[in-house]
């Protein structure tokens, strides 16, 4: 992420900076720190398998050979390889009685950018398509690909990392694209090439590439015509020994219904005789969009009779073009009375962002977003039975990844925002986007129960206690309303408590918070909440007001066992029908005592320089670490964002000196689970 031009506008912490400033290293020691070299923007990878188009390549692009890849000349490693481990996942009891789980499954094929100059680490826009509803995703592939650019990419770090928070594997994509986007067969032969001993090296380096960049495998494109049967032996040869490889690494293959055993790309719509091979050979199959009901019933049959589970075959779902207004045979796949038949693969579902204009927003997106995945009612504890559009949160129970040891924290950050907010105080002006900064969000959105009417609630970008974005709640509070948070599974000690950060924009509001520690009794049915009083906190070490947002921690006096689940019960002071707006910033749960920052980071450095465009690198923190963040000092003593990550380095580009600076000043902390920022660490840059 890089805002590019930093503005003059900074809010927060101008007396702390200042006092830093006196006690930083002259800039002549700095400066000895800074490297020479070039530095220029860090991208995602992608590659050829072997041998290169002939000609030139376009503005831009790069052509690279993945034979010869290694991890040690690949300059841009660490800005790519992914930080966060693939979270374990639960299910909660479904929210309504139709979503089933250990039945369908979802995969989604989506487009996040262009293959050449597709940022690393975000960019300087909050136009991006910022995914969000990962509770019902089991499988994510970066697609992309193209005969002028590359044709196997590797997704960049953001998005694996925002996944695994989720619990959601992600591959990387290998597309041999149709002769007529000009696929070349030869491309196809360099693929499953072998060596004398008879493996497939190219194999081994897509394993070896996904291990360094942190992701969980590769989606197989074969679309190529022109190929005969020893041709299409190879690939077999070729998908099983990846899929061995790959599964050593705890890596998965995915196989697109294409090419067919005698080599031939004939998409079946089906698993039968002329693709079973290739299935055999994978962990999973996208099955063609030319299924019907009656080849998708025939397929789940076939996948019995293997001995191999029905819902590893993906059925195609092509949205790119209509989204949520597709016309879909939804009961060929997810029947409500009976067994589904197969999984559900999203072609593009990036459609939510695509199709709106250009002078679409944040929330623009966000809506259309929870459209689709959500349905017509937007809240799916209550779907709406004649929307025709059947979202997958009518058919699929959402996963959390909120369980184990604490703490849990969020402050709802989408990974992409109109400005950056710390404290409730904006520390940059600039729009960005940077999925690895997108915490765990809550899985069913938005599930709100009310005997009255029922107010609006999104993920806003007007206002955030940190990050880009906080939860909004927006309406007419006629009855007390229950707001869903998150299914969990954490345990409650003696010392547990909840923070709750939250400020009332309009109204007035009486806050509790709604906790559970049982599942509900059947699907759709309310948790058994307690609720515990917020606004009557009075304890002045409770509750904590900065910049309009207060902070209250409640203990759980009297709880034991596991916390099942955790919302917020709002009531209005005048239940007559005035409008409230609400929001909340923060959440966290964790030991009393637990407040203690990571450490500090080390070894800040400037490994390359071209005027304004800085690259940064740095050695980890002790201690569990969120992400890291980056702060411009500024000679009047207030500190301006810059950016965040997960990875230990980060681009900045387009920076340039204020008015009488000689050097540029630069602060680095490290930002735990429950956002406490450690000790910082600085370096200069001379101009």
């Amino acid at each position: 992420m890089n805002p590019g031009r930093p503005t003059r506008r900074t809010v927060l912490l101008a007396g702390a900076a200042a006092t830093l400033l006196p006690q930083l290293p002259t800039p002549a020691l700095a400066a000895q720190q800074q490297a020479e070299a070039s530095a220029t923007p860090p991208y995602a990878s992608y590659w050829y398998p072997d041998s290169l188009p002939s000609g030139t390549p376009g503005t831009g692009i790069t052509w690279n050979s993945l034979k010869t890849w290694t991890a040690a000349s690949d300059t841009d490693l660490a800005f790519n390889a992914a930080a966060v481990p693939l979270a374990a996942r639960f299910t909660p009891t479904p929210a309504n009685s139709t979503a089933r789980s250990g039945q369908a499954r979802i995969q989604s094929l989506v487009s996040f950018g262009p293959t050449s100059s597709n940022p690393s680490q975000g960019a300087a826009t909050a136009d991006y398509y910022a995914l969000t509803h990962w509770s019902y995703l089991d499988e994510l592939v970066f697609w992309g690909g193209s005969s002028g650019e590359g044709i196997i990419l590797a997704p960049n770090a953001p998005i694996v990392d925002a996944a695994h928070r989720h619990g959601v594997p992600v591959l990387g994509n290998i597309f041999l694209p149709p002769v007529a986007y000009g696929g070349q067969l030869q491309w196809t032969r360099d693929l499953v090439q072998k060596d004398s001993a008879g493996h497939y090296p190219l194999a081994a380096q897509l394993v070896a590439v996904a291990a360094a960049y942190g992701f969980d495998g590769w989606f197989v494109n074969a679309e190529t015509s022109g190929g005969n049967t020893a041709l299409g032996t190879d690939m077999q040869g070729f998908v099983t020994e990846l899929k061995s490889l790959a599964a050593a690494q705890g890596q998965r293959v995915t196989w697109y219904d294409a090419m067919t055993v005698n080599g031939t790309v004939s998409w079946q719509g089906a698993l039968n005789t002329s693709n079973q091979a290739f299935f055999q050979a994978a962990n999973d199959m996208f099955i063609d969009f030319r299924w019907s009901a009656s080849t998708l019933a025939a397929s789940g049959t076939k996948a019995d009779g293997l001995g191999r589970s029905r819902y590893e075959l993906w059925a195609g779902v092509d949205v790119e073009s209509n989204g949520s207004n597709s016309s879909v045979s939804w009961d060929a796949m997810v029947p409500m009375t009976k067994a589904h038949i197969t999984s559900i693969g999203f072609y593009r579902p990036e459609w939510t962002r695509n199709h709106l204009p250009a002078t679409r927003t944040p929330g623009d997106f966000h809506a259309a977003d929870d459209r689709f995945w959500t349905g017509r009612s937007l809240d799916p504890s209550t779907p709406d039975s004649t929307d025709p559009w059947r979202a997958p949160a009518v058919s699929v129970a959402d996963r959390s990844t909120v369980g184990g040891a604490l703490p849990f924290a969020s402050v709802f950050n989408t990974g992409h925002g109109l400005r950056w907010y710390e404290d409730g105080a904006v520390t940059s002006d600039a729009a960005w986007n940077h999925l690895g900064l997108q915490d765990r969000l809550p899985s069913r959105r938005w599930a709100v129960r009310t005997a009255g009417q029922r107010p609006t609630v999104t993920l806003d970008f007007a206002n955030a206690w940190r990050g880009g974005s906080s939860v909004l709640v927006s309406g007419v509070l006629d009855q007390p309303t229950t707001v869903d948070l998150y299914g969990s599974q954490l345990a409650i000690g003696v010392d547990t408590v909840v923070d709750l950060t939250f400020r009332t924009d309009t109204g007035t509001v009486n806050v509790e918070l709604a906790v559970a520690t049982a599942e509900p009794s059947t699907a759709g049915s309310t948790p058994p909440y307690t609720y515990l009083p917020v606004n009557s906190v009075d304890d002045a070490q409770a509750v904590q007001a900065v910049n309009g947002w207060q902070t209250v921690t409640v203990p759980l006096t009297g709880l034991s066992g596991t916390l099942h689940a955790i919302g917020v019960r709002l009531t209005a002071a005048d239940a007559s029908g005035s409008t409230v707006n609400w929001r909340l910033g923060g959440l966290a749960v964790r030991d009393v005592n637990d407040t203690e920052p990571p450490g500090a980071p080390s070894n800040l450095r400037i490994t390359a320089a071209t005027g304004g465009n800085l690259r940064f690198a740095w050695d980890a923190a002790l201690g569990a670490v969120r992400h890291y963040t980056l702060h411009r000092l500024l000679p009047d003593g207030t500190r301006r964002f810059l950016g965040g990550t997960c990875q230990r380095a980060f681009y900045v580009g387009g920076l340039v000196a204020e008015q009488g600076e000689p050097a540029a000043w630069f602060e680095l902390r490290a930002t735990g689970e429950l956002y406490t920022a450690s000790a910082p660490v600085t370096v200069s840059y001379t101009w």
